[in-house]
Formats: structure tokens, sequence, C-alpha cells
């Protein structure tokens, strides 16, 4: 039985949470489309130790492969804090859509979301690689 993307629950580190909500805090004037989605996030997800982080879970210094569930294209990115993102090397910030919408995803699982253009996006999580240090 498939989880519905609706219902799916999302993990993330506790000792992230703290500077999560305050990207999402500095974020919510100049980027709300950004900013709401993450707080929804963190409100609804369930916060667990590092210890206790599942390893099939995407969190921040995840490499990962995604497929983009309306034109099939796959693509390895890694999750990152604003600071580390850069684009051209699939360093992509947690303080994105779809940053956000990957962001305490188990591998397998499937989510939409927003662009920040207002165009819905659907990605599955099909591998997830080496987790770099999100220092």
């Amino acid at each position: 039985m498939s989880r519905s993307p609706r219902r799916l629950r999302a993990v993330i580190d506790a000792d992230h949470v703290g500077r999560l909500e305050s990207l999402a805090e500095a974020a919510s004037a100049r980027l709300p489309e950004v900013a709401d989605p993450l707080f929804a996030k963190l409100a609804a997800a369930k916060a667990v130790s590092a210890r206790q982080m599942p390893a099939d879970v995407v969190t921040v210094g995840t490499t990962l492969t995604y497929r983009d569930d309306i034109s099939g294209r796959e693509q390895e990115v890694t999750l990152a804090w604003p600071e580390h993102a850069d684009i051209s090397k699939g360093v992509i910030s947690v303080l994105t859509p779809v940053g956000v919408a990957l962001l305490g995803l188990p591998m397998g699982s499937s989510v939409t979301w927003m662009t920040r253009t207002g165009h819905k996006r659907a990605l599955t999580v099909l591998r997830l690689g080496v987790e770099l240090s999100a220092a």
C-alpha cells in the first residue's frame, strides 16, 4: 500500500530545526512562496536527533537523485544551506521551492510543489547518495 504524498510526514534532524525556522523567518517578507511552505513543513514534521535520523531520508547535506514526474528527467542534486548552494554544481538550497519539497522525504516518496512562478511540479526521490557535512 503506497502512501499519499499529502499524508507524508517529513522527518527533520532536530539539530537543523532552529536554523530552518530562522531561514524561513528571514525569508518571510521577501520570499513568502518559499517561507510559508517551509514553516508548514516544520510545523508538521517529526524532529528526531541526528542519531535517530533514518538513513533513507533527505536532509541538509544529502546527495540524491530524483525524477521530475512531469518530464521524466532524472537529476542528481545535493541539498545544502543557502550559503553553500551552487546550482551549476547541482547543489541546491534548502531555501528554494524544490529544496523545501525534498527536505525530510524518504527515498521512494513523491511530492508535488509549486515553483516560484506558480507552476505545479511533481517529483519522486529515487536514490540517496553520500551525505555531506551539514555544518
